[in-house]
Parts: structure tokens; C-alpha cells; sequence
């Protein structure tokens, strides 16, 4: 079975070269194929949003060719292809994504508003790509309370205990043990825990002790991550349970980390539409480093 590709959105921009890094990385230590996708954005508003056509870009294309000097200075050896589809970019790079092992673009292309930390098509892609989608942030991004970290690899991955979904550790375990990375599993506990009162529409405290609140949250942590623990013994895994918001957490963390690894939200019955979910959403717009958004396991039958 071949192996699919890593697909890197290229647009000519330093956001996109700072993408194409990051993906040549990632092709290599998958030993995976890197395909290098420049969308050619219709001219029209009224033109269909899929890909009209996929094949090479013409000889002319200066993005491409920005694309291939940059790759040939590099002289990585990694097997590369490059396409030219027409259409919207996020529609069309959600539609490659299909047949990709992992898609990877910047913060932001060449369009959109300066002021935008992340643009609409990352956004977009993030929430509709069928395999994960790394965003590589632009350098220089301010994060408050950073903790004290030992130096070396490492990955950080989100664990939300109240609706777990395995498909985001076990993305984040696979890239820790392909960098050798020491992994730094987060689950956040809310604290302090109130309660409404719908009479007064007051907040009152429920009276649940936070060490209890801790302990439970450990707990059913452990036992999420007690599978990775055996599967990949080689890799080592640190959980970190601490009260307070989730995104928070995970982007004063996010600093000096290879990966931070954040889930999408499963489609629901009463919200059949995609979303990435306000958490993931926040660390998209704050993190320091590279944020990986996995899409959720396939339901179960």
C-alpha cells in the first residue's frame, strides 16, 4: 500500500515557506511523499468551490517556482510533487486532504486582513479536512505564565476527560515517538465549580472539594492514556492535571514545543455541522508553536 502524502498550501508567502519547512519535516520522518499544492483562485464569485482541475502548474508560475528553488536550496532528497488546482483554497485543500496523510499550511496567505493572526482559510481547512491539519504560526507570538520546562523535544496534546475522543492522543503519541519527544499529556479540571441559580441567576459554589475534583479528573485521565502507555513504552508520557481553562493551559505551554495536538469537535445529532470547538479555536489564535487539529475517530457502528 503506498504511503499517502504529506500536502504542504503553498502561496508564495513567508507564512506558506515557514508551512513548506515544517511539511518537508514531516514527509521525512514519515518516509511519505510531499505534494506542494498551489490553489489558483477563480476569478469569479460565482465559480464552484471544488477543484476544477488538479494537475502540474504551468512552466510560468512563479509561486511554484519559488516553491521549487526553495526545496532544491535544501537539497532534502524528499520525492515531491506539485499541483495547481482552480478553485477556493479551502474548499479545494479540504478536498485534498482526503487522500493525505497530513495537510499543512501558515497562519495566513497573501490574502485577507494584516491584522488577522490566523486567516479564514486555515480556519476553514482546520474545521472540514478529512486527516489532521497542522498551522504553522507566524514567529514572535507573546504568551503570558509560561511554565518552567526541561529542555528537549517535546509534544503537548489537549485531553478533554468529559467527552474523550482517542484519535488526538494517538496522533500526538505516533509524532512524539517519531521525534523521539518526551509527551506532556494536559487535561484541565473547571475550578471553582459553580452551580446556577435560576431564581436569582445567581452563581452559587457547589461545595465539591477541588482535590476531589482533581482526583477524578486524574483518574479517568490515566485511564486514557494507560493504552498509550503500553503501546509505546519507548515514548515518555507526562500527565499534567491542573484546574482552570483548557486553551489557557495549553497555550502557555505551547512554548518551545515541537507540536501542540487539539481535537475537532464531533458532529452531534442536535449540531450536525463541523466545528473545531471554542478550545481549539483559542489555541489556533494564540499558540506560540504549531497546532495540529485531528479530526474526530470514526463513529462507532
Amino acid at each position: 500500500m503506498d504511503t499517502l502524502p504529506v500536502v504542504a498550501a503553498f502561496d508564495g508567502s513567508d507564512d506558506s515557506l515557514r508551512a513548506l519547512d515544517w511539511a518537508v519535516d514531516a514527509a521525512r520522518r514519515r518516509a511519505a511523499p510531499l505534494r506542494v499544492v498551489h490553489v489558483r483562485q477563480y476569478a469569479t464569485p460565482t465559480a464552484p468551490a471544488g477543484a476544477k482541475e488538479a494537475g502540474p502548474p504551468e512552466p510560468d508560475d512563479p509561486v511554484p517556482a519559488r516553491a521549487r528553488t526553495h526545496l532544491a536550496e535544501q537539497g532534502d532528497g524528499t520525492a515531491v510533487e506539485y499541483l495547481a488546482p482552480e478553485g477556493t483554497p479551502s474548499a479545494v485543500l479540504s478536498e485534498l486532504s482526503g487522500g493525505a496523510e497530513l495537510l499543512v499550511l501558515g497562519s495566513r496567505g497573501r490574502g485577507g486582513f494584516a491584522r488577522l493572526v490566523l486567516g479564514s482559510t486555515g480556519l476553514a481547512v482546520a474545521r472540514d479536512a478529512g486527516c489532521p491539519v497542522v498551522v504553522v504560526p507566524r514567529p514572535g507570538r507573546t504568551v503570558a505564565d509560561v511554565p518552567l520546562q526541561e529542555p528537549g523535544p517535546r509534544v503537548v496534546v489537549g485531553l478533554d476527560v468529559d467527552g474523550p475522543d482517542d484519535a488526538p492522543l494517538a496522533f500526538a503519541v505516533a509524532e512524539a515517538a517519531r521525534r523521539g519527544a518526551r509527551l506532556q499529556v494536559i487535561a484541565a479540571c473547571p475550578w471553582p465549580m459553580q452551580l446556577w441559580a435560576g431564581a436569582t441567576g445567581e452563581l452559587l459554589p457547589t461545595g465539591v472539594d477541588q482535590d476531589v475534583v482533581e482526583a477524578e479528573t486524574r483518574a479517568l485521565a490515566d485511564g486514557l492514556v494507560s493504552a498509550h502507555r503500553r503501546r509505546h513504552p519507548g515514548v515518555r508520557i507526562e500527565l499534567s492535571v491542573a484546574p482552570g481553562d483548557a486553551a489557557g493551559l495549553l497555550v502557555a505551554n505551547s512554548v518551545d514545543a515541537d507540536l501542540l495536538v487539539v481535537g475537532r469537535h464531533r458532529r452531534r445529532l442536535l449540531a450536525p455541522a463541523r466545528m473545531i470547538g471554542s478550545v481549539t479555536h483559542a489555541v489556533l489564535l494564540h499558540a506560540a508553536g504549531p497546532v495540529a487539529v485531528v479530526p474526530p475517530s470514526p463513529p462507532e457502528e
